[in-house]
């Protein structure tokens, strides 16, 4: 299988709601809906809640006439209605009688597409702001402007927007039936992902995805074929995928210590992994291959790959 493209959407592209990104310079139009805005909250360790399948959305009441300073805007949703996102502890609406808490970075549950998108858009306008106080030019405090678009320095009026860092995420196969799987150092015993890593200044993707595989495993690839992207808000990363081949004659060089170990895999051993589940299943523990989880592009790649029709 020398081409394959991905069969799904990953769970953190998908578009669900109106970015509505003309009320960012229209902030009164903005804060003209706060009174019967939804907010969603983002508790100090990333979590949110959720409740029959979507993101819990919270009245304003009791956070004032107006968005709080530090709220910042998603966007519209049934038909208009505004919604902004906080920081803050986690409250359950009355009518919520299951609602959980749910950290993405753990838990491949799925969710809606508007709840993906609200979910996505809000950690990574909140992780920029709790790291983007200062002018990274002068060190001046800066200001939230735009419903949280951006910020300003209060001393040269410079507008600083969101960063985004890329990074590259490929799965090296073969050509036929073998795919490689690698383990980070930091990584528990059996648990194997695609190879990654962020682009450098100067570097298309690419020339990145060829560079870092040199780098982690040791392998020459050729025949770099684009898949897909998904944002990755933990902090500001944008995952763009792609696929490779290589020769399984190569030997693995572990040349940057990041990969403790990288082994080819057959079709059937990813299929039986991905019947069993993703990192955090129940059933991992039997396993001789623990996947990623489904919240990741990673597990949209490796399903693509393992399933598509020769």
């Amino acid at each position: 299988m020398a081409d394959f493209h991905l069969r799904n959407v990953p769970l953190l592209s998908r578009v669900g709601a109106d970015r509505s990104d003309q009320l960012r310079t229209d902030i009164d139009a903005a804060v003209a809906g706060w009174a019967e805005a939804a907010v969603l909250r983002v508790d100090g360790r990333g979590q949110v809640l959720i409740a029959d399948g979507q993101v819990v959305l919270t009245s304003s009441a009791g956070l004032g006439d107006r968005p709080p300073a530090d709220a910042v805007f998603l966007g519209r949703i049934d038909g208009g209605r505004h919604v902004w996102a906080v920081r803050g502890p986690l409250e359950a609406p009355p009518e919520a009688t299951d609602s959980y808490v749910l950290d993405l970075r753990r838990a491949g549950t799925i969710f809606d597409d508007v709840s993906s998108q609200l979910v996505a858009t809000a950690y990574a306008l909140l992780n920029w702001h709790d790291n983007a106080r200062f002018s990274p030019v002068d060190g001046s405090p800066t200001t939230q402007i735009k419903g949280g678009w951006a910020r300003v320095n209060s001393v040269t009026g410079h507008e600083e927007f969101p960063r985004i860092d890329p990074a590259v995420i490929c799965l090296v196969h073969d050509g036929a039936d073998r795919v490689v799987l690698a383990r980070q150092t930091v990584w528990p015993d059996r648990m194997f992902s695609l190879l990654a890593g962020f682009v450098e200044a100067g570097e298309s993707f690419e020339a990145c995805v060829a560079r870092e595989i040199a780098e982690e495993v040791g392998l020459t690839v050729r025949d770099v074929r684009y898949l897909g992207s998904q944002p990755w808000p933990f902090p500001r990363s944008l995952m763009v995928g792609f696929h490779a081949v290589a020769d399984p004659q190569q030997e693995f060089a572990f040349n940057d210590g990041e990969i403790v170990e990288a082994h080819w895999f057959t079709r059937d051993e990813v299929k039986a992994a991905l019947e069993i589940g993703d990192w955090n299943s129940a059933e991992a523990s039997a396993s001789r291959l623990l996947l990623p989880g489904s919240i990741s592009i990673a597990r949209e790649i490796i399903e693509s790959w393992a399933y598509a029709v020769s």
